[in-house]
Order: C-alpha cells, then sequence, then structure tokens
C-alpha cells in the first residue's frame, strides 16, 4: 500500500504558552495531510533581565528540538517572538544549529515576518505586542537597524508571559485599530505567540484595507512552505495564507 505524504509541522513552545497549541491546530484543522506537533522549553517571563535572557540560551531549545525530531517532523519552527529583542541574528543562528543537529530545516515566525516584508515591499509597519516598554523599543530598534519603519505602536506593558495569553480578542482589535489610525503603516505585526490577533487579523484586513500579520500565522505559513505543504489550503486566517506561496 503506498502511503500519503504526511506533512509534520514540529513547533517549539514556551512553557506557559496557551495560545500558540490550539491557534495552530485551528489553522491546520480540516487539512487531512498536515497536523502540527509541539515541544516545550520553559519561557515564564518577557522582560531584559538576566534571568528572562536567559530562557532563550540554544540548549533548552535544542533538548526540546531533539524530542520533536523523534516523530519525523518536516520541518522545526520556533513558534516565538525573542529575536526581535535579542537579534535577528539570534534565530538565524538557532535555526542553523537546530538542523546541524536534528537534519530536520527549520524556521521561525519572526524569520518568517522578515521574509514577507522584504517579498511584499513592506517599507513601514505598524507593532503590536503586549510587552514591557524597554522590550517594546528593542523590537523598534532592531526593525529599524534593518530598514523597517515602525509609524505607531501599542503595547501593553506586561511581562509574565502567561498573562498575555489573557489579552482578550477585542483588546488587541482596538490596540491594532488604533495602529492602523495613527500610523498608516503599509502593514502591521500583531508581534506574540501568546497573544490571540490571529483569529482577528482576517476581519480586520478587510475592514483596515491592508496587510496584518500574525506571529502565530507567519509560523505556521512558514512551516507549511518548508514541509512542501500548501499554504493556500488555510482559508479564515488572514490573506497571507493565499497572497504568498
Amino acid at each position: 500500500m503506498t502511503k500519503a505524504k504526511r506533512h509534520l509541522l514540529g513547533m517549539l513552545t514556551p512553557s506557559s504558552n496557551t495560545v500558540l497549541e490550539p491557534l495552530t491546530t485551528a489553522m491546520v484543522d480540516g487539512i487531512d495531510d498536515t497536523t502540527a506537533h509541539f515541544g516545550r522549553f520553559r519561557v515564564t517571563e518577557i522582560s531584559l533581565g538576566d534571568n528572562a535572557l536567559g530562557q532563550f540560551e540554544n540548549e533548552p531549545m535544542l533538548a526540546a528540538s531533539d524530542l520533536l525530531a523523534d516523530a519525523l517532523v518536516g520541518c522545526i519552527c520556533w513558534n516565538g517572538t525573542s529575536a526581535g529583542w535579542l537579534g535577528f541574528d539570534r534565530d538565524e543562528a538557532l535555526c542553523a544549529a537546530i538542523t546541524e543537529r536534528t537534519g530536520v530545516p527549520a524556521c521561525s515566525s519572526v524569520l518568517a515576518i522578515n521574509e514577507i516584508f522584504e517579498r511584499t515591499g513592506v517599507k513601514t509597519f505598524g507593532l503590536v505586542t503586549p510587552y514591557l516598554d524597554d522590550v517594546q523599543e528593542k523590537i523598534i530598534e532592531n526593525y529599524a537597524r534593518s530598514g523597517f519603519t515602525c509609524t505607531a505602536e501599542r503595547h501593553l506593558n506586561l511581562k509574565v508571559n502567561f498573562s498575555f495569553s489573557d489579552v482578550s480578542e477585542e483588546d488587541i482589535e482596538t490596540m491594532t485599530r488604533e495602529v492602523a489610525a495613527e500610523g498608516k503603516p503599509d502593514a502591521i505585526i500583531i508581534f506574540c505567540t501568546n497573544l490571540r490577533g490571529a483569529g482577528v487579523v482576517e476581519k480586520l484586513e478587510k475592514d483596515l484595507g491592508l496587510p496584518i500579520y500574525d506571529t502565530v500565522q507567519t509560523a505556521v505559513w512558514k512551516s507549511m512552505k518548508v514541509c512542501g505543504a500548501d499554504p493556500a489550503r488555510v482559508e479564515g486566517w488572514g490573506s497571507l495564507f493565499q497572497d504568498l506561496n
């Protein structure tokens, strides 16, 4: 019997995240040959303190990748946004290290956003996050160094990672609309994989008339592409899946 090809998406997941797993699973629901599989490592706080920064050292993430590789996943995606404040080179190095160690192609939600910006010609963006003031500033600085200007932002000044999941879709929608009105950006990023942003992307794109990229959404899009699955089969989660294949 010939086996149908299965697209197994491996997702590196912060331990205190309760949003990305159900959202990721919902995005690929109904696509018979594509499933998502999750490996956790400890993350509880987002700040620029030494302990918080130390959560994103490579070794714990590589150990989680080893276990994902046991499931013969077609890719391993870092479904998190730490490169936003640590520097994009951190995700580039992590992806290279994962592939060297496991033999599995690797990607990340943040590197996916940067690829999308380059491919679509985005120069200005709006930024919506739950993060602290100094974390938000670092994200804006890192994007500026790469040639992307933040024209408006909203953030909630939170640092406990679990608390991000308590932010309502209504609050995320309000912040996104304010950023669109204030900054007139080329695109908006909802930048945190423990925020419930993906569920409001399609509605907001229709209302605001500009692309909106959520970091759980970009992780799924890029993982499917790496695995050889067609992202266009994901419907109802924003224009990204139909527009960039």
